[in-house]
């Protein structure tokens, strides 16, 4: 359909998706990656439990997104589209008691990966791997490959080079050097989904976990697991909280619900129903281990309480102290500022060529949500092109 080729700088799950939807138009494309092979930050996240995507509600689920802008692409190509591409490809899923989706037990990252490639080169997707981007004009991309450098004429020039996080599966972030070059507006990368640093006294409770818990900051409020760590906490309500935090000096303070299922008054109510305190945390009150090791961390007088204690349970306050570095992260904030892109994710200083992934300003939770958006944006991307030649 086109001479020139629709060149994709990054071999990552959004620059992969806008590869297959060209090609099962008709177009020719061509994939750089800088490293030995392709995804590699697509497989570390499938080691720690790998959730494609999230079965809730859309409604419910774009509001997960920070930008209105992401909320669009993903409402246009959503959750349930994600399972029947991964069908189409040969991976199955389920859907987990979370709500996280995942592909069938038989199916390791690996593999599905794999599956994606087949899949890719059947459709003659050419990957060019080792090669480094270096820059971009109108007309073409420049690359160092073994000490040699290279330029190659485009018809379309697809960025999908990943944030600042994770640093050793490529995502590296100097791609910013050259769009400060050319005056592009990129917002500062900071840490996202990240744990946070805490005061000392808490580094005692390293290796513990409190499940089914309620973390809260300000009016905002999330439950699930909290794990504690040689420099403070971990956890998927923490990094929910992040986007919040974000926009405030630390340090400050993160309250923890121990018992969400009741009340300050019925806590109360249980404390005083016996002399010693210990057996009522455990068996009535059923507070776990850690949770009544977190509570002894309170002075004798506010621990003997009941007031105070029942108040605690309820509002247990964390002092964070920072978030961690961006390197160790599963993802970061910032990136390219959504008022140097047009609609269809080209920047305005070059309108063939176009930005997706985490390279753009968004913010998401784990659980499905990130790769749910790296996947929309490759495909928002390619659509829209398709439209265009």
């Amino acid at each position: 359909m086109q001479n020139k080729p629709i060149i994709i700088i990054g071999a990552g799950p959004s620059g992969l998706m806008a590869a297959q939807i060209l090609a099962e138009s008709g177009f020719k494309v061509q994939v750089f990656e800088q490293n030995k092979a392709a995804a590699r930050k697509f497989l570390v996240a499938g080691n720690g439990g790998f959730n494609l995507t999230h079965s809730e509600e859309l409604e419910s689920f774009i509001q997960k997104y920070d930008a209105l802008e992401i909320q669009e692409i993903v409402q246009n190509f959503d959750s349930k589209k994600v399972i029947e591409w991964l069908c189409n490809i040969g991976v199955t899923t389920y859907v987990g008691s979370s709500g996280k989706i995942f592909p069938t037990k038989n199916f390791k990252p690996i593999q599905v990966l794999q599956a994606w490639l087949d899949y890719l080169k059947k459709l003659n997707v050419e990957i060019f791997y080792n090669h480094t981007f270096l820059n971009f004009d109108e007309n073409y991309a420049y690359f160092n490959n073994n000490g040699q450098e290279f330029q190659f004429n485009y018809s379309k020039l697809i960025l999908g080079m990943g944030g600042g996080s994770w640093n050793k599966t490529g995502s590296d972030a100097k791609w910013i050097d050259i769009f400060n070059e050319k005056n592009i507006k990129i917002n500062p990368l900071q840490s996202a989904n990240s744990g946070y640093n805490t005061a000392e006294y808490l580094h005692q409770l390293q290796g513990q976990y409190l499940k089914n818990v309620k973390i809260s900051f300000n009016n905002n409020e999330k439950l699930g697991e909290i794990v504690f760590t040689k420099y403070g906490i971990e956890g998927s309500p923490v990094y929910f909280m992040n986007r919040f935090t974000r926009k405030f000096e630390f340090p400050l303070t993160l309250n923890i619900d121990l018992k969400p299922n009741l009340s300050d008054s019925e806590i109360l109510e249980l404390l005083k129903s016996e002399q010693r305190i210990n057996p009522i945390l455990k068996k009535k009150l059923k507070i776990s281990t850690t949770g009544i090791n977190l509570l002894k961390t309170l002075d004798k007088e506010s621990f003997t309480n009941l007031e105070n204690l029942a108040h605690k349970i309820k509002n247990f306050p964390i002092e964070v102290l920072s978030f961690r570095p961006i390197d160790e992260v599963i993802s970061t904030a910032g990136g390219v500022d959504f008022s140097e892109l047009n609609a269809d994710l080209s920047l305005k200083k070059f309108p063939n060529t176009f930005c997706i992934g985490e390279m753009i300003d968004w913010e998401a939770p784990t659980g499905g949500y990130l790769l749910q958006a790296c996947f929309s944006t490759g495909n928002w991307v390619a659509k829209s092109i398709s439209k265009i030649i």
